[in-house]
């Protein structure tokens, strides 16, 4: 008998996700990168376990490609809430969320952000809404926010000009970051409204990074550049972003189910 899985994607942000509450399923880093490989695995950008949960609905894994387990993914949430149904409550290393399905575009309530320089974390004891460092491409004076997991966000004139691809992995691995750290390059194009390219740690340039986001747009609020309701344009397509400082966050977007296929229970 082979282990059944979801091939899911939020807005183009891709995973393959497994049900295991009835039937445990042993994933650990390496197995976890296998299947994620996409030369010869199923491939995906995170490895997504559902589990029972006393405390929840479900518990929800997150593993990223290079099988380093992670604490929150926005767009992973949208798609297991898709899964569940209704207004599930979803158990995170990153902690608790609360979901509301309705149609194919659903809401997540991500919990509130923190902004501590031992939240981040980071190495030192910073102003983590200005932090006075600077890397290549102008990329300065960031902020930094954890939204389940740690995510250091730039305002740029253009987003698209920063080579990511280079720049993302030196910052992620920056000793400043000792849980290294998601990048996020962003713009405002308009009233309301950012865009917003993202280098997820343990995964790479990905078409959309939901917790990334969520951080992004609460660093904008925070920093006047807009309200409380923003539009965030990712490579893949468009996430709803609500915040009031001191509340929690509000993601709403599509999920999309693929297929579903099943691994032989002995790969990887």
């Amino acid at each position: 008998m082979g282990i059944k899985f979801h091939k899911m994607h939020g807005l183009g942000n891709d995973f393959v996700v497994i049900d295991a509450r009835s039937a445990p399923v042993v994933i650990d880093a390496a197995r976890a990168a296998a299947i994620a490989d996409r030369h010869t695995g199923v491939g995906c950008d995170q490895l997504i376990l559902i589990e029972s949960s006393d405390v929840a609905d479900a518990r929800m894994r997150i593993f990223n490609a290079d099988g380093s387990e992670v604490g929150a993914c926005g767009n992973a949430s949208r798609c297991v809430a898709l899964l569940l149904g209704g207004h599930p409550r979803i158990e995170t290393a990153g902690g608790m969320i609360e979901a509301r399905v309705s149609g194919a575009a659903p809401s997540v309530d991500m919990g509130a952000p923190h902004f501590a320089w031992n939240e981040i974390p980071l190495a030192f004891a910073m102003d983590s809404a200005n932090m006075p460092v600077a890397w290549d491409d102008g990329l300065e004076t960031p902020m930094a926010v954890n939204v389940g997991n740690p995510h250091v966000i730039f305002f740029v004139p253009d987003c698209d000009a920063v080579d990511l691809a280079q720049i993302g992995p030196v910052i992620e691995h920056d000793p400043m970051f000792p849980e290294r750290v998601n990048v996020n390059v962003a713009q405002l194009v308009g009233p309301d409204h950012l865009k917003l390219r993202v280098w997820e740690r343990g995964a790479g340039l990905t078409q959309a990074c939901g917790t990334g986001a969520c951080a992004t747009a609460v660093a904008a609020i925070r920093r006047g550049l807009v309200g409380h309701q923003v539009k965030v344009s990712l490579p893949g397509g468009d996430l709803q972003i609500d915040w009031q400082p001191g509340g929690t966050i509000l993601m709403t977007g599509p999920a999309t189910h693929v297929f579903t296929g099943e691994l032989a229970d002995t790969f990887g």
